[in-house]
């Protein structure tokens, strides 16, 4: 069955994304229903992504010039928390592969018809940690090196790698992103892990390709939102790279937690609470309160991450580069929103009993993927509020440069 049914992808009548959440919701217990298989497997179930590829998930973040919905950022977060409450881990894959897509948007035409000019349905994963093994020739860089926990990889037609450049005296005199071709790069399989375990994080190898120079990314100019693009009335991407890097990651968390919540709730009626005379969980005023803690956490990490994705669309609807300030601040709130939600799903799984570790219990992998994601260096709560206080504090010391 073709899950996307009536939704037709051209450049003349593109579908709203109000018609792609719709597509999306039935595909949410099919992802619940394989969750297992993924997680055995340690990549998304291929029923998941042919399902997702039919309902046109994947072109959330394609120009609208190639067939793509060209989404905002609370489009993005919506989409990835939704397919979350069905598998975490295909959710990962799912915003990871969406925002490369967002990236390649930034390139030049000539770089973005590489990719979706050849094949609209084109799929890019990658990872942003540069290598340093590079060589300028003519036309281009030559690039060598490993680039770990690529989430999407072992689905995509193209990976996205970070590159330096270096001058004879071994200095950085270049930072780029760089799209390879899926027959000039391998797959390490490295991805054995506790939480995440469907996203197939693994790695990508690539030994001495050349990267023509139309398809690399300069980020330093990247950073300041200044991108190769030659389409810019494309107000999808004009938008803060380092503030949509970070909030992305987070999608699937807001999903997780609503899952988590949802079986609680559910299940609480006819839940006993062991060792006392409450035969039904709803009953105990204790419970109750563990419950409300856990909903309102989980209110707070919505409230600030789509808040900062309003915050986030709203400069690029204004045509506005967002001030330093701004992006230090929502690298900030994006580790606010997982330390939420990790400490939601905590309290729900303390409320709900030892049972929520049991493998046939769904809690004991939200659990899990929620803990993995929130560990991703960009979302670390403790990095983001040092970027934030320096920020605030005007300190010339960087913690780092993505901001």
């Amino acid at each position: 069955m073709n899950i996307a049914s009536n939704i037709s992808f051209n450049k003349a009548n593109n579908p709203s994304i109000e018609e792609l959440k719709s597509a999306l919701k039935p595909i949410v217990q099919t992802l619940s229903d394989n969750a297992r298989d993924s997680e055995a497997n340690r990549r998304a179930n291929e029923e998941n992504i042919r399902q997702l590829q039919e309902a046109g998930a994947f072109k959330l973040m394609v120009p609208k010039r190639y067939g793509g919905f060209e989404g905002s950022i609370r489009s993005h977060l919506e989409v990835t928390s939704l397919l979350a409450e069905g598998c975490g881990g295909t959710a990962w894959v799912t915003a990871l592969t969406n925002v490369c897509a967002w990236l390649t948007g930034l390139f030049s035409e000539q770089a973005q018809n590489d990719i979706f000019g050849a094949n609209p349905d084109a799929r890019v994963a990658g990872v942003f940690a540069p290598s340093p093994e590079t060589e300028r020739v003519d036309g281009g860089l030559k690039i060598s090196g490993k680039w770990y926990a690529s989430s999407g990889i072992l689905h995509a037609d193209w990976a996205l790698v970070g590159v330096l450049e270096f001058n004879s005296k071994q200095e950085v005199v270049g930072h780029y992103m760089a799209l390879v071709p899926k027959d000039q790069f391998d797959i390490d399989d490295t991805w054995f892990t506790s939480g995440m375990r469907a996203s197939g994080s693994n790695c990508i190898v690539i030994k001495d390709v050349v990267v023509p120079n139309h398809r690399l990314l300069d980020m330093n100019q990247a950073l300041n939102s200044e991108y190769a693009t030659e389409h810019k009335d494309e107000i999808a991407y004009q938008k803060p790279l380092m503030p949509i890097a970070a909030l992305i990651l987070v999608g699937a968390q807001l999903g997780l937690g609503r899952a988590a919540l949802q079986h609680v709730i559910e299940k609480a009626p006819n839940r006993a609470i062991a060792y006392t005379n409450f035969q039904s969980q709803s009953e105990s005023s204790v419970f109750q309160a563990q419950v409300a803690d856990a909903a309102l956490k989980l209110h707070t990490a919505e409230l600030l991450a789509f808040n900062a994705a309003d915050e986030i669309d709203d400069s690029g609807e204004r045509g506005e580069k967002m001030d330093y300030l701004s992006r230090a601040r929502i690298r900030a709130v994006t580790g606010e929103v997982a330390r939420n939600v990790t400490e939601a799903i905590d309290i729900l799984v303390s409320a709900h009993g030892a049972g929520s570790f049991a493998e046939f219990n769904p809690m004991q992998r939200y659990w899990r993927d929620a803990n993995a994601a929130a560990r991703h260096a960009i979302v670390l709560p403790a990095v983001g509020k040092e970027v934030y206080g320096e920020a605030l504090l005007g300190a010339t010391r960087k913690v780092t440069n993505l901001v």
